[in-house]
């Protein structure tokens, strides 16, 4: 289990410390290692279980070609099938990470790749060429993934108690009181405002420009 976490900022200055009291909050999801990275108007975090490969070559947010970026929850069963495939056209590896396959396989097939994935996850994957992030999580829905969005921030994590740790005034809504929890579930959404479930088989993409 390891955790992710990142904020696009509208209007506001970036800022690291919000992302980093984000990593703390959720810390227990993955003692192991905890990462930050900045691009322009949006930081992502991540804190990491070190499982596939135990080297800091598996540290998140990571990259392979310096253009796309990823912070990953979760566990793809047939990485290594992709993984060869990926070597066959001529790609290079540098750890032994489901994570990085990932990564090379939106390089190669785009969106489209996520068909090829059994397995669970939640990941945000960043274009620093396009300016644009993706959001993906699982068809099944097993890994989470909570958003926020305000006028100032659109931000996400695995657990409601990240997005908390930032500086957002976050209110409960009135109208959900009524509703039951296992209702609040199948409507992806949460007691609070502007806070909803990123839905199980779907995928946001954000323009950082807009």
């Amino acid at each position: 289990m390891c955790g992710i976490n990142g904020i696009i900022y509208k209007k506001n200055k970036p800022n690291i410390l919000e992302v980093h009291r984000m990593n703390k909050a959720i810390k227990h999801r993955g003692p192991d290692d905890e990462g930050i990275y900045k691009y322009e108007n949006i930081i992502l975090g991540h804190v990491r279980l070190s499982i596939l490969d135990l080297s800091k070559k598996g540290k998140q947010p990571m990259s392979n070609d310096g253009r796309f970026w990823i912070t990953y929850n979760g566990e793809i069963y047939n990485f290594k099938e992709i993984k060869k495939q990926l070597s066959n056209l001529g790609y290079k590896f540098y750890s032994e990470t489901d994570t990085e396959v990932i990564l090379c396989a939106f390089k190669e097939w785009g969106i489209n790749s996520f068909h090829m994935f059994n397995g669970m996850w939640s990941f945000a994957i960043l274009d620093t060429i396009n300016n644009y992030l993706i959001i993906s999580r699982d068809r099944y829905g097993v890994k989470p993934c909570y958003y926020y969005s305000d006028n100032e921030k659109f931000i996400f994590s695995s657990e409601i108690k990240g997005i908390f740790a930032t500086e957002s005034e976050i209110k409960i809504d009135k109208n959900k009181i009524i509703l039951l929890s296992k209702d609040l579930e199948k409507s992806f959404t949460t007691i609070y405002k502007n806070l909803d479930i990123v839905p199980p088989g779907c995928l946001f993409e954000i323009d950082l420009n807009s």
